[in-house]
């Protein structure tokens, strides 16, 4: 046998043991059951009525924003040091830089133009990404929260696993996804609802915790990978994402075996009643931000793609009147695109509480 005959039967062997030991542990989880993943607290599914169809076609031209949304770049905010430890640059939609206690972690890196299998058809960005890729800084972990097209970009994933030396955390069973788009088998942690896992090199660590959602990359593809919430959690400060989920029953649990939370990040957009049961929206956010403490909130999942029937900028404006109505115990974290905020700093503090920036009227 030729030495490349036998390297590929090696890497054949190496890959279907890794499959076995993949499904062996989803076959471990109990919210996996006759080979798919489940909402134990979910009694309904997504669902698709003749209302929301007809709301669908009609027309609603505020479903994009009518002007170009202001972007700041991060470049010069990543110059110098976090004055507080705690740091964020919002990208758009949920992809965010997220620096906590020394370490660099990106979630849910999406620079795709559409958030679909296919560039000629899909859900279309309505803002360019604010930074490149291959400008961002040295990463120490990449979080992808679950499987679909708005949070896992192949095209994305495969530069990051070529630009950067950072490890990749994800749900159980995305691993093999991130493996088949490039990323090496052993830079890939899966993690199951309530483990938790080390970024090498750090001080911070990386919990997976509940969420009430489904996974799946076509028709035929539905709920065969996990979906999670995460949280980070270093020496001096922890934060909550919410990744993509409906009304969590164990968000007083995650707040009592990981919080206080120094900063709150959850979905806000692409939400309706049909499919309350697995996307918040504002109003259902601001009910898990009390079940988790309160706190910093960072609304995310909104103003870059069109992916539901509300106007483009309704969760960020209902946000905004429940904090002015004094329903957030701190302020609002409503950062231009690209925008890099230390969310701790009392000067930031103080200037949210004496003015919110509500940019989003300037593009109205």
């Amino acid at each position: 046998m030729s030495r490349a005959s036998l390297e590929r039967e090696t890497t054949a062997a190496l890959s279907h043991e890794r499959a076995y030991a993949r499904r062996a542990r989803m076959e471990r989880a109990p919210h996996f059951i006759e080979g798919r993943f489940v909402n134990p607290a979910v009694l309904s599914s997504p669902r698709v009525e003749f209302g929301v169809l007809r709301e669908f076609f009609a027309p609603r031209v505020s479903r994009r924003p009518p002007a170009a949304l202001p972007m700041i770049s991060p470049l010069d905010g990543w110059r110098d040091p976090p004055r507080t430890g705690l740091r964020t640059a919002w990208l758009g939609h949920s992809t965010v830089l997220l620096e906590i206690d020394g370490a660099r972690i990106l979630t849910d890196p999406v620079w795709a133009d559409r958030a679909s299998p296919t560039r000629l058809a899909g859900p279309k960005r309505f803002h360019e990404p604010p930074v490149a890729i291959a400008s961002l800084p040295p990463l120490d972990a990449i979080l992808v929260s679950h499987d679909h097209y708005d949070h896992l970009d192949a095209a994305a994933v495969r530069l990051l696993a070529t630009t950067s030396q950072a490890r990749f955390f994800t749900a159980l069973g995305v691993g093999a996804r991130l493996e088949g788009f490039g990323v090496p088998h052993d830079r890939i942690t899966e993690l199951d609802w309530w483990e938790e896992a080390p970024i090498p090199g750090t001080d911070v660590a990386i919990a997976a915790t509940p969420a009430q959602h489904f996974s799946g990359r076509g028709p035929f593809d539905r709920n065969t990978t996990l979906w999670a919430s995460y949280v980070f959690r270093g020496p001096r400060h922890r934060v909550f994402f919410s990744g993509d989920t409906g009304p969590e029953p164990t968000l007083p649990l995650i707040r009592k075996r990981f919080g206080p939370f120094d900063l709150i990040l959850l979905e806000v957009g692409a939400f309706h009643p049909a499919w309350g049961d697995i996307h918040l929206g504002p109003w259902q956010a601001m009910e898990a931000h009390r079940a988790l403490g309160g706190g910093p909130f960072l609304p995310v999942h909104w103003s870059t793609f069109d992916l539901a029937l509300h106007t483009w900028d309704e969760p960020i404006v209902v946000l905004e009147e429940g904090a002015r109505d004094g329903q957030f115990d701190l302020p609002l974290v409503a950062p231009r695109i690209g925008e890099v905020r230390d969310v701790l700093d009392p000067d930031d503090i103080r200037r949210s509480l004496a003015r919110l920036d509500a940019w989003w009227r300037e593009v109205r």
